[in-house]
């Protein structure tokens, strides 16, 4: 029992006396700390995640995607590392490297997912959950994922040839701007599925945008029936309207993803509409994901289902609702 001050203790004494009391408790619960508590990691420590991409350098899209995962792991309290490579096999080492860092869960993308296997199986041997974001929504079970959060790229591509029967686009060019890319090229297949007119896809060099330009404005030199061009990527997009003011044409623009300037050229007439699979929010899902099956065991989806952030499409009747927000770049 705690011995009460006498009654002619000053008020310091008093103050001195309730903080020893609060001092001893904390020690024989062994429940207070000075620190700051964070996430859920191994040890009582704040919780470590990895992020890890096929972003190529470059690439504003990827910068949405790491937004929405800093937001969350602030709001979760934890440390948060971002590495990226195009190369399957360097992104692949990186996700090793994740894994030797003692990683307390790791967020990684597929679009190449046969490379991901291996790096995945070895991060779940030692315990370390992983789940998959933006790409491979056809491989992030037969991977090995918990969970998966992103646009189902085939049905995306459905919608966008429909929307492009709709518009009376008679011959479609889907530029492609990353070989081998199951999303990118699941967005091309289910836009060839459902659009009625010709579709031709046209590969190109991602990481010059001078060469996407080049290549696009000579394919519609060379084909004049070309009325209509379809990107994979925001900066893609404005890269096809360079192409199509090089060549004097008539031709459209129309693609997946937004950012700012996406958005301005929607208002202003140079492209018809984007389909937003919102990159921010896929960021933000895979982080707090793992935050909540550290802390509370849940998986989203029942580890079953993906968590679809998209499509979505953004024209110029709607694009004023996402406009303030693509101007902070979280859209």
């Amino acid at each position: 029992m705690n011995t009460p001050p006498p009654p002619d203790a000053s008020p310091r004494t008093v103050r001195g006396a309730a903080v020893a009391i609060v001092a001893v408790l904390c020690l024989l619960l062994t429940g207070c700390s000075g620190s700051d508590e964070g996430g859920s990691g191994k040890d009582g420590a704040r919780m470590k995640v990895a992020l890890i991409t096929h972003g190529a350098p470059g690439d504003i899209y990827w910068d949405l995607v790491q937004k929405g995962a800093r937001a969350a792991a602030a709001k979760d309290g934890i440390d948060l590392t971002y590495a990226s490579d195009p190369d399957p096999a360097k992104q692949a080492k990186l996700v090793r490297e994740a894994i030797g860092d003692k990683a307390d869960g790791i967020a990684v993308t597929l679009a190449k997912p046969d490379a991901m296997k291996g790096p995945i199986a070895a991060a779940k041997a030692v315990g370390i959950p992983v789940v998959g974001l933006n790409s491979g929504i056809d491989a992030w079970r037969a991977a090995g994922v918990l969970e998966y959060f992103g646009q189902d790229d085939g049905l995306a591509g459905r919608a966008v040839g429909e929307k492009l029967n709709d518009l009376k686009a008679k011959h479609t060019l889907c530029v492609i701007h990353e070989r081998g890319n199951v999303g990118l090229e699941a967005r091309c297949a289910g836009l060839k599925k459902t659009f009625t007119g010709r579709t031709e896809m046209l590969y190109a060099d991602g990481t010059d945008m001078d060469a996407v330009t080049d290549s696009i404005a000579a394919h519609l030199r060379q084909d004049p029936s070309i009325d209509q061009v379809v990107t994979l990527g925001a900066q893609y997009a404005l890269a096809a309207v360079k192409a199509v003011k090089q060549t004097h044409g008539k031709v459209r623009v129309a693609t997946f993803d937004l950012n700012k300037d996406l958005v301005a050229a929607i208002r202003q007439g140079k492209v018809q509409f984007a389909v937003d699979q919102q990159p921010y929010l896929q960021g933000y899902l895979a982080v707090d994901a793992l935050w909540l099956y550290r802390t509370n065991g849940n998986i989203s989806g029942g580890g079953v289902a993906p968590v679809l952030t998209g499509p979505a499409f953004v024209t110029r009747k709607n694009v004023a609702a996402v406009a303030k927000y693509a101007a902070n770049g979280t859209r």
